[in-house]
């Protein structure tokens, strides 16, 4: 009698890649990701359509404002159309001159008229009374 060859029956043969109780694992383990990503999406709003969408979000505004006796000049020159040569001018000014007293005194800069104080006049912070300080 010739001896038989021996072939697992197909009931015992194995997977090439994962058993089935791993396989059974690794479907349980995605379904379960699965419910929690909808879960989360659910709680967040995605049914009312509540989710944030990032080109629809409203701008924020951040207030910049500058004390002109306290500034450096970097700070100075993040003022719209100052720059770094009128921010170091002022800085300059004020150690020569002395403190500004009110924002008409940035006149007294050179590179500094009417129409460029308008327009970082929103960005000062507002000084002291000259009268309250000058007691000190």
């Amino acid at each position: 009698m010739p001896p038989r060859s021996r072939q697992p029956s197909p009931s015992v043969r194995r997977s090439w890649w994962l058993r089935r109780a791993d396989q059974a694992a690794v479907a349980g383990l995605t379904l379960s990701a699965l419910i929690a990503l909808a879960v989360w999406w659910t709680y967040r709003g995605g049914l009312s359509g509540r989710l944030i969408d990032i080109d629809e979000a409203p701008p924020l505004s951040a207030e910049f404002v500058v004390d002109i006796n306290e500034a450096s000049w970097p700070e100075l020159s993040q003022l719209p159309d100052l720059g770094e040569t009128l921010a170091r001018r002022i800085v300059e000014s004020r150690e020569s001159q002395g403190e500004f007293l009110d924002h008409q005194d940035l006149r007294r800069v050179r590179g500094i008229g009417p129409a460029t104080l308008e327009r970082i006049r929103p960005y000062l912070a507002p000084l002291p009374d000259a009268a309250a300080t000058a007691g000190n």
